[in-house]
């Protein structure tokens, strides 16, 4: 007797059907549906599974009762009785087609007076308080005061650019070093009209929005994937003959015995008759155009980005001179410790990630038409 009340009191077995079970667990997955809900899934599923309430609670960090709850509306009615029930309160004021026609009008026009619709602009115009428009466009994650842009590339060779060119990042060729180079021209070297004042306790850096020039500069750099090291050259101009002194520097700088892949870009001053000759008398280099109009293929494009936030953007320089030798410096202090931007997606992904936003694009323009 005393065995069997230690077993307590028999549970009714939980068995799910394989269209449950799917729906269960892709709820689990899915980012976006309520924690709630989440749980409640996890709960039937660790059930189904044979796992006494009490053990499950264990395991998701719950109480007894709640599993037992989840379990015997589980049981009752099925998916329905994971949702929440109905709870009293003050009913709608406003129905689905009142919130359908503001999200309409928030869609497909504009304010007269404007570009685009703001939340106290529809109120005025729909009658609606600003908070009910917040919620509305909340919940259908509209933002018009939000824009982005894009270009798409209608390079003919697109597909096989990317394929090469991840391919090289991803599984680079042996005995060889693959560099990624550019030029970032007319940086421009600010000094503003007033003294920037320090950052106080409760008070950030100010400074005046507008600023003196003292001319420009253009850096020339090459990264290495493997490792992430910088070659870096300042020019006063950015012409052909600059770019073919910086690839003499890369020649220099690079190992003996290795061959050399360059990725770059398709700039007019990469393809002058004096740097494919240059070139053709190094068959151990290798260069990998990328394709147009997509700039974001290119490694160093990273590492400038890092440079414009870190040193360029807040800089204060009062000459070009002062200006180069705080970039030289800046790739000093990199090269120190130096690490590679590691890329993760395959060709086949990003070329499946362009693919679904030009679907998305063409369905947009199609449905404006």
């Amino acid at each position: 007797m005393a065995n069997a009340f230690a077993k307590g009191r028999p549970i009714e077995p939980l068995v799910v059907t394989a269209e449950e079970r799917a729906y269960l667990e892709r709820q689990v997955r899915r980012h976006r549906v309520s924690r709630s809900l989440s749980e409640r899934c996890r709960i039937i599923l660790r059930c189904a599974g044979g796992l006494q309430n009490k053990v499950v609670a264990t395991e998701l960090g719950i109480h007894e009762h709640t599993v037992g709850k989840w379990r015997r509306r589980f049981l009752a009615d099925r998916i329905d009785g994971l949702l929440d029930e109905a709870r009293p309160g003050r009913p709608r004021s406003i129905d689905d087609d009142q919130v359908a026609a503001v999200i309409e009008r928030t869609l497909r026009t504009t304010p007269a007076d404007a570009t685009h619709w703001s939340i106290r602009s529809m109120a005025a115009e729909t009658g609606f308080s600003h908070t009910t428009i917040r919620r509305m466009w909340n919940a259908f994650g509209l933002q018009p005061h939000r824009s982005q842009t894009f270009k798409l590339s209608s390079d003919p060779l697109f597909v096989d650019k990317v394929r090469d060119i991840v391919g090289l990042y991803l599984s680079p060729p042996t005995r060889a070093i693959v560099l990624s180079v550019d030029e970032k021209s007319q940086i421009q070297a600010l000094d503003r009209e007033q003294p920037v004042l320090p950052m106080m306790p409760g008070i950030p850096e100010r400074r005046t929005h507008s600023y003196v020039r003292h001319g420009t500069t253009s850096l020339f750099a090459a990264l290495d994937i493997a490792s992430g090291f910088v070659i870096g050259k300042c020019y006063k101009r950015h012409r052909a003959t600059e770019f073919l002194d910086f690839l003499k520097q890369i020649d220099r700088a690079a190992p003996d015995g290795l061959d050399v892949h360059i990725v770059m870009d398709n700039y007019a001053t990469h393809k002058t008759a004096k740097v494919r000759a240059w070139l053709a008398r190094r068959p151990h280099y290798h260069v990998h155009f990328t394709p147009t109009s997509a700039s974001w293929i290119n490694q160093v494009e990273r590492w400038f980005a890092e440079l414009t936030r870190k040193q360029l953007q807040r800089g204060v320089h009062r000459s070009t001179g002062q200006l180069e030798a705080d970039i030289l410096t800046f790739i000093d202090r990199h090269n120190e410790s130096p690490k590679p931007y590691r890329s993760t997606k395959s060709a086949d992904e990003i070329l499946a990630s362009v693919k679904r936003f030009c679907q998305k694009t063409e369905q947009t323009l199609c449905g404006e038409l």
